[in-house]
């Protein structure tokens, strides 16, 4: 069983290679399967599955990086790189869009300025 923590020090071909092994492996033990072979090799099954599923979770999440610090400084990033919220947080209104005032709107507070009352205590 592979470590996750393990397959991230490894470069890009070292991961393929494992991956490939991996894979190499699970096709034996498949085969091994259907020839009524020892249960040890039946239980890695398993194991060897759960072994290529965090290989390729590794090898893409590295890929997803790559790409992030690629996109750093461009005006526009790939959809799939984008955060994904709601649908309705996407689209509202930044806090600048919000604060902005129509010109006509702006002159009422200006000229009509709100009443400022003494309250007795």
């Amino acid at each position: 069983m592979v470590k996750a923590y393990e397959l991230r020090n490894l470069e890009k071909d070292a991961l393929l290679k494992t991956l490939e092994d991996h894979r190499k492996e699970l096709s034996d033990l498949a085969v091994a399967k259907v020839t009524n072979a020892a249960v040890s090799k039946i239980a890695k099954i398993k194991s060897v599955r759960k072994s290529i599923a965090r290989i390729l979770t590794v090898h893409n999440q590295k890929q997803k990086e790559a790409v992030r610090a690629a996109c750093a400084g461009a005006k526009y990033i790939p959809k799939d790189l984008r955060s994904k919220k709601t649908r309705a947080m996407r689209r509202a209104l930044s806090k600048e869009e919000k604060s902005k005032k129509t010109l006509r709107q702006h002159k009422k507070d200006i000229h009509f300025p709100r009443r400022k009352y003494a309250v007795k205590a």
